[in-house]
């Protein structure tokens, strides 16, 4: 992660002054070396996959995206949602490891991949879980719906509901297991939601999604995510394959302090399902950066005050700046801190006085609030009468 350090200065001042016959106007432009994220980066780089997106999850970012926006059959990365709705209730002690579910025989007879539980047994919900996760079973999905919300059906219109306020807003689920249906529909980017969802808001429970292999019934299976054994600091999530959806995957990579999300659906085989997230993953760790630009409350810059018991007041932000920033562009890209002033007072802490622009060839401009470091009053009756005839007299 990178810091920026050092930067010119140029202030730029207009005539006049608010108030009087002649208004001022200051404009502040801080002249950096940085660059930013795009929120729709323009890139060369191409993929085989139908639908792609490659995020920061730190700071959101979108490295790269291919139709990430199409409606497209999650195949068993919908297991990712049927999970998480368990990792909740865990969470929220509605649920617990050592429960047990019971096995309907709907669950049972389900095709496509299997936990490989028996009709009418008990199985703890921790290993109906490491079923889902690990060996992606239906049959674990469908049993899990079934002792949450009593079918599955239901379930179902839960996960969609719950999707819909994490921010998967184009997401619509019809089973707990990505079985086909022609209604049953995503896109990529609700995917990278979801799994960044899913490892903020479940850390004690998100290490399933790296265990390597899981045997229940004396069948031992490994997890289908390839890149968990490429010793490249991948630790999920879910892989996923119909006939429609093609070969997918959602993969989480974290290497030190940083975290890349990616989602690729619609890939031919096996084999180009792991190339293709590997090489995308590492583009993405080899093309950017993230840097801490200012801290909450550092000051940006100060603005001058009209007629207030200081003579400028701090803009600060209100968060914390990081930016995930291409490597070899960023010297090229500005940092513009705007502002009208002086600022006339009373001035509240907080109080929103400019704005800080960044911008950047090719980039869209991104703009965050400045606020107003500290209170600062306005002085009195007899002070602001000297202060003024001190300003048209001599000028300051």
């Amino acid at each position: 992660m990178g810091r920026w350090f050092g930067g010119a200065l140029e202030i730029r001042a207009a005539t006049g002054l608010r108030g009087t016959d002649m208004a001022a106007r200051f404009l502040v432009i801080m002249a950096m070396g940085l660059a930013m994220a795009m929120a729709r980066p323009a890139t060369a780089l191409e993929t085989p996959a139908r639908e792609a997106i490659l995020i920061d999850f730190d700071t959101g970012a979108v490295l790269f995206e291919k139709e990430a926006d199409r409606l497209t059959p999650p195949a068993s990365m919908t297991k990712m949602m049927t999970a998480f709705l368990a990792f909740r209730a865990l969470k929220d002690e509605t649920l617990r490891l050592d429960d047990t579910v019971t096995v309907s025989e709907k669950a049972w007879r389900k095709g496509g991949s299997k936990m490989f539980i028996e009709v009418n047994s008990r199985v703890t919900v921790e290993d109906i879980l490491r079923g889902i996760v690990v060996q992606s079973g239906n049959d674990a999905a469908i049993a899990l719906a079934e002792a949450m919300d009593g079918s599955e059906a239901a379930f179902a219109q839960r996960m969609t509901e719950v999707a819909a306020e994490i921010g998967m807003t184009n997401t619509v689920f019809r089973n707990a297991t990505g079985w086909p249906d022609p209604q049953h529909r995503t896109t990529v980017r609700d995917l990278a939601q979801l799994a960044a969802e899913t490892i903020r808001r479940f850390p004690k429970y998100y290490p399933l999604y790296q265990e390597t292999s899981f045997t229940y019934n004396k069948i031992r299976q490994g997890n289908r995510n390839p890149l968990l054994y490429k010793n490249m600091g991948a630790d999920g999530l879910k892989t996923g394959h119909t006939r429609a959806a093609g070969y997918g995957l959602a993969a989480s990579v974290k290497r030190g302090e940083r975290r890349l999300i990616l989602v690729v659906n619609g890939l031919a085989s096996v084999r180009q399902r792991a190339s293709e997230a590997e090489r995308l993953l590492e583009w993405g760790f080899r093309t950017f950066d993230n840097y801490d630009l200012f801290k909450k409350d550092e000051p940006v810059e100060k603005a001058a005050v009209w007629l207030g018991t200081a003579d400028s007041v701090p803009l600060v932000l209100a968060q914390d700046l990081r930016l995930t920033l291409p490597r070899r562009v960023w010297r090229k890209i500005k940092l513009t801190a705007v502002y009208e002033g002086p600022v006339t007072t009373p001035i509240r802490r907080g109080q929103e006085l400019g704005q800080l622009r960044i911008s950047g060839p090719g980039m869209p401009v991104i703009n965050r609030p400045l606020l107003a470091g500290r209170d600062v009053d306005q002085l009195g009756v007899i002070k602001r009468i000297g202060a003024a005839i001190s300003f048209l007299v001599w000028g300051e």
